[in-house]
């Protein structure tokens, strides 16, 4: 072999070795910046604390719906799920704030059968996930509607909207600190280790990439599905809590966080056919789509406009990563 050959192999060795950057990374930096013109009081700690503040719910959300992403469904049911949440914790609470953690332990336990319904009705029954949860989707909403009559009533008192609303202040550097930041850091971390340092994190991907090989290499697919439908359903819990602390009661308050959630999982790179994903790219997704919006807020575009720039990103990014897949696959 040539001294040019070797030389060749070995700075295509190297390449490979380094570690591949998410683009998605680049594009939010960009958008950072793009803000700080548009604002330069973004740069202060109270106005990018606000900014996190506004997209930890939808982080949260992106990072459970990656595990049903990456596993080879969708999961439809989460803005519901939200709706829920908050509704009935309003209902349950009746003003009561010392029923705060009874009624928030009671909403985890909904979102728990909520998933597994979920779970068992795509990996048991056979059902495609787009069904499944879709009419999930419209059970919750109706069941949020009647148990409501239609309209919002009650509050959420301190002790229940203290996670979303609530910030600390005179930290040292960032001044304040939301705590719905430290609930992102939480939970969002253990979702990671979970996917990442974890053997069901492997499994997932297996399971995703080729569920029929998956099944014949003894790998519990069905318990691998139902999981992550229960990780999902339990994030959504989570950003309804998040959601209601500084939002409010509403019967909308979850309308369209499914396809925010996709679409920010999507942008982070995570294949709609399952096989690939990652929570910290889904994180980075929900960061960008939301500074997408903040960025419209600013210009003075409005609402309409936000939702189809949200329609052809989902677009863009679904088409974009068919391509890289099919190009992969040659």
């Amino acid at each position: 072999m040539s001294e040019g050959a070797v030389r060749k192999r070995q700075e295509s060795r190297s390449r490979r070795r380094l570690p591949a950057i998410n683009p998605i990374w680049f594009v939010l930096v960009a958008l950072i910046v793009a803000l700080i013109v548009y604002n330069p009081y973004f740069v202060q700690p109270v106005g990018y604390m606000n900014f996190l503040k506004r997209a930890a719910p939808l982080a949260i959300l992106a990072a459970g719906q990656v595990y049903v992403i990456v596993s080879g469904g969708f999961d439809l049911s989460v803005g519901s799920t939200i709706t829920l949440t908050v509704i009935g914790s309003s209902m349950l609470l009746d003003n009561d704030p010392d029923a705060t953690w009874w009624v928030i332990a009671l909403m985890y336990a909904v979102g728990l059968a909520v998933g597994l319904v979920n779970g068992l009705v795509v990996s048991v029954l056979r059902v495609p996930s787009l069904i499944a949860t879709l009419g999930m989707m419209i059970t919750l909403g109706g069941v949020a509607l009647v148990w409501s009559g239609g309209a919002p009533r009650g509050y959420l008192p301190d002790t229940f909207r203290y996670f979303g609303r609530t910030n600390i202040l005179d930290v040292p550097v960032v001044n304040i600190l939301p705590v719905s930041l430290i609930v992102l850091a939480v939970f969002d971390g253990a979702l990671w280790w979970l996917m990442h340092r974890t053997n069901y994190g492997r499994l997932v991907h297996a399971v995703g990439d080729n569920p029929r090989a998956a099944m014949l290499a003894g790998i519990p697919v069905t318990r691998v599905r139902v999981i992550a439908f229960v990780l999902s359903s339990l994030s959504a819990v989570t950003a309804g809590i998040l959601l209601g602390g500084f939002a409010g009661v509403s019967t909308d308050v979850g309308r369209g966080y499914e396809l925010q959630a996709i679409t920010a999982a999507v942008l982070g790179g995570a294949q709609l056919l399952g096989g690939r994903g990652s929570v910290s790219a889904s994180i980075a997704g929900a960061l960008t789509l939301t500074a997408i919006f903040t960025l419209l807020n600013f210009v003075g575009l409005p609402q309409p406009v936000r939702e189809v720039v949200q329609g052809v990103i989902l677009i863009t990014a679904v088409a974009y990563a068919m391509h890289r897949r099919r190009h992969a696959a040659r």
